[in-house]
Formats: C-alpha cells, structure tokens, sequence
C-alpha cells in the first residue's frame, strides 16, 4: 500500500464534544490504524468524556476509593485501558486531548513528546495569565503541588494513542473518589478554581489548537468530525 502521508504536515482537527470513552476509545484504534497504514494525516481529536475513571497498565485498584458497583450506581464508568500511568478521572469541563501523530516526522524521542503535551498546557494556560509547570518527579503540568493537567500516552511503530486531559471547568469533587495518577500527597486543581471566574471550553480548545500546530509544525488544519470520520475514513482501513 502506497503511503501517502509520509512527508505532508496536513493536521485532521475533529471536535469530537462530549463522547463517551468507549466510543472515544474505539476512535482513537480506527485513527491509529488508518494513520500507521498511511490512510490518514495527523489527527488531534479535542472533547470531553462523561464521569469516567480509567486505570492505565500500571494502575493498582487500590486507588480506588469505592467498589466498582458503587461507582457505577454514581454514573461512573471505569475503563483498564492500554496507556501508560495510574489511574486519573475524566469528565464534563475538562478538555480531554488525543493525538494521533506519527513521530516518524517529528522526533521518535518518547520524552520529549511528553514535554511538549506538558508544554501545550503550559503554553494555553499563561495565555490566561496562570503560570504552570513541571514537577521533576511526575509527569503532567502542575501549579505548585496542584495538578492541573495528566498526561498518559502510547506509542507503538512511533504513532501515538491516548494523550492529556486538561482541568478547565471540571467537577474537582468527582477526584475524590480516587488516588489521582496514585499521588498521594498532591491534589488537583482547575482552570476555573485557580482564576476564580467562569472559563469558556470551546475557547480554551480554540487556544489548544492553535499552540498544538505550532508545537508540531503542521502547516495545514482540515476540521472534520466523528461522523465525517466513521463514514469516509473506516471503510477504507481493511
């Protein structure tokens, strides 16, 4: 199969809105799959997952606070996935980032792609005014001793899966029901908490775009979407 995105830097932007994490999940394989085949250029899917807490391949159960079928009975899903990291929450106002990129044409350094999602946030927050940054210890972007974004990816044949999810109006409380990322003696924050004024999250999405191409260098944005997506792109990854 001839691939056809190997040099372009053409970036698919699909505002996904509020998608459950298995439909989600489901996305990102097809997206991966196209995109490893050379169907597809990069992709940045933006969106927000209804209550979810999702346990990654390091994640012990014991950070989680409450059984399964409480959580449940909550509107809680929980989802053991295939990414790296502990355990972290995702939900309504916070703005769940997934990359599907190949670092062929980038840099095929792990490390440094994590930094540069850490410098993403970092970039998009000092746009509000709100200073950020790393702890040496842990990855994601902190204030303080504050957490306000959690980073936790895959990458296999240097295309990446999974990505960030970044605090902007989020439900701090649904936290509580776990040990985020397994941390014990850290808490986490939001966009909105640390401001203390109402914060838009189409505008923060708009602003996450913008510093994402220019973190990558893509030089071309086609917006799509889920359905756009499900009727012209899966039917030609056989």
């Amino acid at each position: 199969m001839v691939n056809q995105f190997t040099s372009k830097k053409e970036l698919w932007y699909c505002d996904c809105g509020l998608l459950p994490y298995a439909e989600a999940w489901e996305l990102q394989k097809q997206l991966f799959l196209a995109r490893k085949q050379g169907l597809i250029p990069d992709v940045v899917l933006l969106l927000e997952h209804p209550h979810t807490y999702t346990l990654g391949k390091v994640a012990s159960k014991d950070n989680l606070l409450s059984s399964e079928d409480e959580l449940r009975a909550e509107g809680i899903n929980i989802f053991e996935i295939d990414r790296g990291g502990d355990i972290t929450y995702h939900g309504p106002g916070q703005v769940v980032g997934y990359p599907i990129i190949d670092l062929n044409l980038w840099q095929k350094d792990s490390h440094k792609y994590l930094r540069a999602l850490e410098e993403l946030i970092i970039s998009t927050a000092s746009e509000y005014g709100l200073e950020c940054g790393r702890n040496p210890k842990y990855t994601g972007v902190w204030i303080q001793d504050r957490k306000i974004a959690a980073i936790g990816i895959k990458i296999s044949s240097w295309i990446t899966m999974h990505g960030f999810a970044f605090n902007v109006n989020t439900e701090l409380k649904k936290f509580n029901g776990i040990i985020p990322c397994g941390i014990t003696d850290k808490s986490v924050t939001s966009l909105e908490a640390e401001l203390c004024k109402p914060i838009e999250i189409n505008e923060v999405k708009s602003k996450l775009l913008r510093h994402f191409i220019n973190i990558f260098g893509h030089t071309g944005v086609v917006k799509t979407s889920p359905t756009d997506i499900k009727e012209n792109l899966f039917s030609k990854v056989n």
